[in-house]
């Protein structure tokens, strides 16, 4: 076996591809795998740039991939954090309605929770909110013990190192960008920026150029990626006392994104966020950002149109929102009704990758498609980023 031929190739260091090397150590521990990353650490990406939150499994669709992987994937992922000392909380969150209206919505949720078996949720009132979270005002809520927040950069570093402590053969290769992979007889040949590799089997974790590298790759799909960008505020550190854990309002059921939240941080931080507006650029996390190829293979969509027609009024309030702090926290004084504009301060932004059928539809749940000896996870919404080894299992059992 030359220096450059592995069994396994995981295009994509983000979470997801980074637990699915983890996982193929494990079930395949003399078995080489390398990791191929184009920016200059990992998870730099959609890893990097959510909220860090550990999801409960409570919003989704009972018996969907989102809801079974994200119970299961929650597990195993607190079992790994606290084993490894990955830097993490498990600090409860509460999703908080503040209007009449909302009540149906959180008692639908409440009920999916139940469904999806998720431990310890229970409805709180005003003043059992207040307990929790003192100035937070609201007329009903639901409380979750079981989530939390974690460092998933740092959980990435660690299952990087332990599967190159199993196998010394097993690389990373980060500044490396894959230009081409072509199938062969029972090899794939890999054309990077850093010279050619081979590999047996080739699974594409490639978050907001999935749909790309999969037609590239010849597979038939009824998707594109559309990147939203989400900009995060933050407590500054003289109000961080305002917020104890994770709070959450009732989301918007017809919008696939859970609405700005109070988000406690591993770092001591409090962040404000994210909203959701359409990104003109796929890794474009300033408001200008903007890419000719990302913005008209997105324009020129069908499917980008539909839901821009389908949501526009929603889609105008979240672009003004991103343009507007005093938007942003009237938005958040719908729960805190004390914050002030000097509370919060604008600190960074992340880019999700949605699918959209040709229809404008949201591909909502988790899609991972197999040709021949590639494996390509098309789509991976939130929650990825918790569900990330069961993702990983998934992945193992199709090769």
């Amino acid at each position: 076996m030359s220096n450059h031929t592995y069994d396994f190739a995981i295009i994509g260091g983000g979470i997801v591809g980074v637990a699915t090397a983890y996982k193929l150590q494990q079930k395949y521990p003399n078995k080489s795998i390398v990791i191929f990353e184009k920016e200059k650490t990992i998870g730099a990406h959609q890893t990097g740039r959510n909220s860090g939150v550990i999801h409960s499994g409570i919003y989704y669709k009972p018996g969907s991939y989102k809801a079974l992987n994200c119970k299961n994937g929650r597990d195993q992922l607190v079992d790994f954090v606290e084993k490894y000392n990955v830097k993490h909380e498990i600090c409860g969150k509460v999703i908080v309605a503040t209007k009449e209206s909302e009540i149906p919505i959180l008692d639908n949720i409440y009920k999916r929770g139940v469904e999806n078996g998720t431990p310890g949720i229970r409805f709180v009132n005003n003043e059992e909110i207040k307990e929790k979270e003192p100035l937070i005002d609201a007329i009903k809520g639901i409380w979750v013990p079981t989530a939390g927040i974690v460092d998933y950069v740092g959980m990435c570093e660690k299952m990087v190192a332990l599967l190159q402590n199993m196998q010394s053969k097993s690389k990373i290769y980060l500044e490396t960008k894959v230009e081409n992979v072509l199938e062969k007889e029972n090899t794939s040949l890999i054309q990077t920026s850093n010279g050619d590799f081979e590999a047996s089997k080739v699974i594409f974790c490639t978050g907001l150029f999935s749909d790309r590298n999969a037609v590239k790759d010849d597979l038939k799909i009824n998707m594109q990626i559309v990147g939203f960008r989400g900009d995060y505020y933050e407590l500054v550190p003289e109000a961080r006392y305002k917020i104890k854990g994770l709070v959450y309002p009732v989301p918007d059921p017809q919008f696939p994104f859970l609405g700005v939240h109070f988000t406690k941080m591993t770092t001591g931080a409090i962040e404000c966020g994210p909203n959701a507006v359409f990104t003109f650029k796929r890794e474009g996390y300033k408001r200008t950002s903007f890419n000719l190829k990302d913005s008209w293979q997105a324009l020129t969509y069908k499917g980008t149109w539909k839901i821009f027609l389908t949501h526009w009024r929603k889609g105008l309030d979240e672009y003004k929102r991103a343009f507007s702090k005093k938007l942003f926290v009237k938005e958040l004084q719908k729960m805190m009704p004390t914050l002030t504009m000097d509370d919060v301060r604008y600190c960074r932004a992340g880019v999700r990758a949605q699918a959209l059928d040709s229809e404008g539809g949201l591909v909502d749940d988790f899609l991972i498609e197999t040709k021949k000896n590639h494996v390509h996870v098309l789509n991976a919404p939130s929650p990825a980023a918790t569900s990330c080894l069961a993702i990983a299992d998934q992945i193992v059992e199709k090769i």
